[in-house]
């Protein structure tokens, strides 16, 4: 059976402020950091094979205290990427709530795609082939894979067998950790937004 452990990113200083999607330069704040380095504590107490990060800033800075406790260099991977927002990214929320298309995206997700910008359907499809690749290289061992709210939350939509209009009924704070056990054709989700500072 694999193991893993899907962590969001530490705290920047966009959250709850503004969309960063795949804006460049956003990075940890200081709290991102000391959650980062109390994920890096705990899981360097586990028995981890493997770290998996987006390709973004913030979340190669939380995977390289786990790294660092664990032996392990964070291995970027393309498809654990921010969902693309498009036009949306960089925007903050005040103007995000003025427009009747992100209104609509965040009532129907499957309905609506971001201007310029990737389907929510897309975003879940390139996760699970990658945690599908995962679990093919090392059906025992423990992985960790850091990326965004958004991804992991269709990732467990997906093993979890529910619709992704219902998305926002997940929460998953900076730098909590999901836990996904799969074996074979089965899969089970153990625990969701677990927080360690």
């Amino acid at each position: 059976m694999a193991v893993i452990l899907l962590v969001r990113h530490g705290v920047t200083d966009t959250i709850g402020r503004s969309l960063s999607g795949r804006t460049p330069g956003v990075h940890l704040n200081d709290e991102g950091r000391r959650q980062a380095e109390r994920l890096g504590e705990y899981l360097g107490r586990k028995n981890v094979a493997a770290i998996y990060a987006s390709p973004m800033e913030r979340a190669v800075e939380t995977a390289a205290p786990i790294a660092a406790r664990t032996g392990h260099s964070p291995l970027v991977r393309p498809r654990l990427n921010e969902m693309d927002f498009g036009a949306w990214s960089g925007l903050t929320f005040d103007e995000l709530d003025a427009l009747e298309q992100w209104r609509r995206f965040n009532v129907n997700r499957t309905g609506v795609r971001p201007p310029g910008g990737e389907h929510v359907i897309d975003v879940q499809e390139r996760m699970i082939a990658e945690l599908e690749e995962l679990r093919n290289r090392g059906p025992s061992e423990v992985v960790v894979v850091v990326g965004h709210a958004d991804p992991l939350k269709t990732v467990l939509s997906y093993y979890l067998g529910f619709s992704l209009e219902l998305l926002s009924r997940i929460e998953l704070s900076p730098a909590s950790m999901s836990e996904l056990f799969l074996d074979g054709w089965t899969s089970c989700v153990r625990s969701m937004n677990v927080t360690v500072y």
